[in-house]
């Protein structure tokens, strides 16, 4: 009786590839590729792919998982989906199954102990296993429950033990892990071992728009339509096989020319175009297909975990998305007063009220804590490739898709008025007059003021603090020479200020006599 309800003895099987994705005919060969292998050849690696939504971790990892099979029929290739607990243990289930080991089907069996067992058996040969989507590792790391002996019908009961113990170490195995988090990376990889993802260079950005297009030539892509549509589209991989297929499916009465000319028409009808949800094979089934949406989804996560980063990547999509100082960035309170209020306040702020005297102490520590919550919310923002810094740490940039996405998030949630207020204080604060002692500040400022000058704001107080900027930026633009920009804006100034202060107001004067 015994015998008969013993598991049989299975044939071992030979190695294979579990991976639930075909390989990509379109694939475009990425310098970047070459240092995966690398990274990965090493007995005993363990490597992370972290970069922004979209710009192809994933669709890496699948062709190096393909090309390692080529490569070395020999190595097992397993495919882990790690967005979540659930997903995660079917996952391990199905590299069970695959390599057929014992006592599988146990219900009681604990099945990342019985795969991590097989993982260290030398004589099962070699292997590369996956990580797909660690984009929250804390199921992870967090120490679970596992019944006694190890056995455990699921993860949740036991003696505490993390997921990331189950992942041997061992110079016949290697680990990649893609991620948009360079935290979450933290948690399963060195430093060193992080290989970041940019966008795709112009070159291979053409060649996948051509491939996806299925080199279809409908006569509207002539002279240099299409690398100029790449340029819009910040040569993302998501956002381009977005747009080739958003044209297949209209053509013949839709084309690449037409799809650059909505594309520039305006904010709405961009994000319109960038929020178009194509279906993918080649990825996973909880991913979204719309690049806003992929974006969106990470801010979301960042508002759970901090919400002052949260906070000042939305201050941030109102500037331009290049050359952003962190001066303006600093205060994002609600209350930010006008800069007169704010000169007073900052006059009386480190003030002792029984002594009269400037509070150093106090003082330093309050700046000191500000300061350190900034960095902290820059870091955070970092980690997630929403922003990054020039080499001196003082100089921000964003993606303009990135900033469109944001906006169209603030705008959902009828939060866009309140930071373009926060933008124009900011900013109001910051930039000088056009002297001459000043120009140097202004030439940074300039293409925020110029970004401000189209993002009118709706209340009075706010309308006054516009006029304000784009008074000393038509200052500056006249000093330089740039007679349009200082008319556009001159013209600007002197309605709003006659509407709100009236003709014989200074500031109305003022800026009529420029």
């Amino acid at each position: 009786m015994t015998s008969r309800l013993a598991e049989r003895p299975e044939t071992p099987p030979n190695p294979s590839i579990v991976i639930p994705f075909s390989r990509d005919t379109d694939f475009v060969e990425r310098a970047i590729l070459d240092q995966v292998h690398q990274k990965c050849a090493v007995l005993g690696s363990r490597t992370a792919l972290v970069g922004l939504g979209g710009v192809g971790k994933s669709q890496l990892a699948i062709e190096y998982a393909y090309r390692t099979r080529d490569r070395s029929p020999e190595t097992w290739v397993f495919w882990a989906h790690a967005s979540n607990a659930a997903r995660f243990e079917q996952s391990f289930r199905d590299i069970a199954n695959c390599v057929e080991i014992s006592g599988r089907q146990n219900p009681t069996a604990n099945i990342f102990q019985l795969v991590h067992d097989w993982l260290c058996d030398e004589k099962r040969g070699k292997w590369a296993l996956i990580l797909d989507n660690v984009d929250d590792a804390g199921f992870l790391v967090e120490a679970r429950r596992t019944g006694q002996n190890g056995q455990t019908s699921g993860i949740e009961s036991g003696n505490p033990r993390s997921l990331v113990s189950y992942f041997p170490q061992r110079p016949h195995g290697s680990i990649l892990v893609t991620t948009r988090s360079e935290d979450k990376a933290l948690n399963l990889v060195e430093q060193r071992d992080i290989i970041t993802i940019g966008p795709m260079s112009s070159e291979d950005a053409l060649t996948l728009f051509e491939n996806k297009l299925g080199g279809v030539d409908d006569g509207s892509n002539d002279g240099d339509v299409g690398a100029e549509l790449l340029v819009a589209l910040e040569f993302m991989p998501l956002a381009i096989v977005q747009a080739a297929a958003y044209i297949l499916r209209r053509r013949p009465r839709f084309s690449v020319r037409k799809y650059l000319q909505g594309f520039r028409e305006s904010d709405r009808k961009r994000a319109s175009l960038l929020d178009y949800n194509s279906k993918q094979l080649r990825r996973d089934r909880e991913a979204k297909n719309s690049i806003i949406v992929t974006w969106q989804i990470s801010f979301d996560h960042v508002r759970k975990i901090r919400p002052s980063a949260a906070d000042l990547l939305s201050l941030m999509s109102f500037f331009d998305r290049q050359g952003i100082p962190d001066a303006p960035l600093q205060d994002r309170s609600e209350q930010i007063n006008s800069r007169q209020d704010q000169r007073e306040s900052t006059a009386s702020s480190c003030v002792d009220d029984n002594t009269g005297y400037v509070n150093d102490e106090e003082g330093s520590a309050s700046q000191f804590s500000m300061s350190d919550g900034f960095e902290e919310d820059v870091s955070v923002l970092r980690n997630y490739s929403f922003i990054s810094v020039n080499t001196n740490g003082t100089i921000f940039e964003m993606h303009g898709l990135v900033q469109l996405a944001m906006k169209k998030w603030l705008e959902a949630h009828g939060q866009i008025e309140r930071w373009k207020r926060q933008f124009i204080k900011n900013l109001d604060a910051e930039l000088p007059t056009g002297e001459y002692e000043n120009w140097e500040k202004c030439r940074a400022l300039f293409p925020h003021a110029q970004s401000a000058a189209a993002q009118r704001p709706k209340e009075k107080d706010s309308l006054l603090d516009w006029a304000s900027i784009l008074y000393n930026a038509a200052w500056y633009a006249l000093r330089m020479g740039k007679g349009v920009e200082t008319e556009n804006m001159a013209v600007h100034v002197m309605k709003v200020r006659k509407k709100i202060l009236g003709d014989e107001h200074s500031d109305t004067l003022n800026g009529m006599a420029m």
